[in-house]
């Protein structure tokens, strides 16, 4: 499966929206063996994954043409796309422990819980193709 990395802008946005007005879904799935609060993650992932929209969104977001602005912005988005690769695999245990905390649940929510964790491997490819592009 092939993820077209600007896929990444909207998922990314909505999911930090996400953390910041229903935090509750993504609380429970903080691994207890974390310290401190799982709302402190929460809200921390969240903000990650709205910088990381951002920076993945930095070409459309000032005018084409200006020359400085698409080099800068080419930057920012080789950045945002590093930085993007990096978060997913650092939420990805998250996912993990929301796959064993819904083993009990109904196969649909079962089904969805064990989808969710190779469809990481995609979204890390798509980023990384925006942190190597020339």
């Amino acid at each position: 499966m092939r993820i077209p990395t600007n896929a990444l802008i909207p998922v990314f946005a909505g999911a930090g929206l996400l953390h910041f007005t229903k935090p509750e879904p993504f609380d429970s799935i903080v691994p207890p063996q974390l310290p401190g609060r799982a709302r402190t993650y929460t809200l921390v992932s969240g903000a990650a994954e709205l910088a990381a929209a951002l920076l993945l969104a930095a070409p459309a977001l000032g005018p084409r043409s200006n020359a400085g602005h698409r080099r800068r912005s080419a930057s920012l988005r080789r950045a945002g796309g590093a930085f993007s690769a990096a978060l997913l695999a650092l939420v990805w245990p998250a996912n993990f422990y929301m796959a064993w905390q819904w083993r009990g649940k109904s196969w649909p929510k079962r089904a969805l819980a064990v989808a969710r964790l190779p469809l990481q491997l995609p979204m890390i490819r798509a980023a990384w193709r925006a942190a190597t592009a020339r």
